[in-house]
């Protein structure tokens, strides 16, 4: 198995990995419901994506920037975010970690982001990255990507809840 894969297959135990899953896994489920329930009451995608980085921000303490890019044309464009304002506003499709999810259209995890030649830096602190595509269909309409200063900080847990709240963000930036 390559590196490549090793990331997206990394953490399909979920074990050992991260933060404690005092801090991971528990309330999971009511956090999905929580940003369910605030994207539905949001009055517009921008809302939408306000309201979920900031409820996924402060229920998971590993979680140190949360942000969400949106497709412009060929590029991707920072959209609301929670954590440190980054450099990376604009980044083309292929280029960086998030870059790369896009077009391969597919959830990835780097645990040690310092290994990783893709990585565009944003924060010294930033040790792991997990990005996950919001997808309409074959399209890409955009990602959710969380730092962590944690090194291997996401877990199968972390897949999950995000690859839940993707369709759920795709319905909101659908309908903009």
């Amino acid at each position: 198995m390559n590196a490549r894969e090793r990331e997206r297959t990394s953490h399909a135990s979920g074990a050992g990995h991260g933060a404690p899953a005092s801090e991971r896994g528990e309330g999971s489920d009511q956090l999905l419901i929580a940003i369910r329930s605030a994207i539905a009451a949001s009055p517009n995608a921008n809302a939408a994506m306000k309201q979920t980085v900031q409820l996924l921000k402060d229920a998971r303490p590993h979680y140190t920037w949360a942000g969400i890019y949106v497709m412009d044309g060929d590029e991707l464009v920072l959209g609301p975010f929670v954590g440190k304002p980054s450099p990376h506003t604009r980044i083309p499709l292929g280029r960086g970690i998030c870059g790369a999810a896009a077009t391969e259209k597919s959830t990835i995890i780097v645990d040690d982001v310092s290994a990783d030649p893709r990585y565009l830096a944003c924060s010294i602190e930033t040790k792991s990255e997990i990005v996950v595509p919001i997808m309409n269909g074959p399209d890409v309409l955009g990602e959710i990507d969380i730092d962590s200063d944690q090194p291997a900080a996401f877990g199968a847990d972390d897949r999950a809840l995000l690859e839940q709240v993707a369709p759920l963000l795709a319905e909101a930036l659908s309908d903009r």
